[in-house]
């Protein structure tokens, strides 16, 4: 189920950036290059296409982006290794990583005037 989740967002994400660059844009795009397009359907109605087109994916990205992730595989525990265990079981840490508290601090004594 996850991987075929991946699969179609993968797509739709594909199919949403041809759409993206062919949508008319200020400058122009990609839609002018698609004028045989514009005279079967007239301009108006392919702007609204692909910008329904546009939003539809959106949404089937995002749908499909939560749908992922309560599908997520469960991780199976790898047993860890014979030093991991050995630290764990025996608690010990890096004296390297943590500040050597056991020796006690002696307050310097002042000298005694005789």
């Amino acid at each position: 189920m996850y991987l075929l989740c991946v699969i179609l967002i993968v797509l739709a994400a594909v199919l949403m950036c041809f759409i993206v660059l062919i949508q008319n844009s200020k400058g122009g795009g990609l839609a002018s290059g698609f004028a045989s397009s514009n005279q079967i359907m007239g301009v108006r109605k392919t702007t609204d296409f692909l910008e329904k087109a546009t939003i539809t994916l959106a949404i089937v990205i995002v749908v499909f982006s939560i749908v992922a992730s309560f599908a997520i595989p469960e991780v199976v525990e790898v047993e860890s290794s014979r030093i991991q265990q050995n630290a764990v079981e025996n608690n010990l840490v890096n004296p390297n990583l943590t500040p050597d508290f056991s020796q006690e601090l002696e307050a310097p004594v002042a000298p005694v005037a005789e």
